[in-house]
């Protein structure tokens, strides 16, 4: 899984979208978005956290067991 999609997985758990996200940190529409393809810094990602009420390796760990779970497929 792509971080923007674990941000965006989380953000649904909690009960808002990508773009209330983005507007509630002031961030450009699609920033986030663009993590699919590069990563963000440490900053924006533990805003991302922060908002969502997690730890920004609770982030990154969605991110990496979906990854995991797909790799051990194959």
């Amino acid at each position: 899984m792509k971080l923007y999609d674990a941000v965006k997985d989380v953000s649904s758990k909690k009960g808002t979208s990508i773009y209330k996200l983005e507007r509630a940190l002031g961030y450009s529409n699609g920033s986030i978005s663009k993590w699919n393809r590069q990563v963000p810094n440490a900053i924006r990602l533990q805003e991302v956290a922060d908002y969502l009420g997690v730890t920004s390796s609770y982030i990154l760990n969605e991110a990496r067991k979906e990854e995991q779970k797909w790799n051990s497929k194959f």
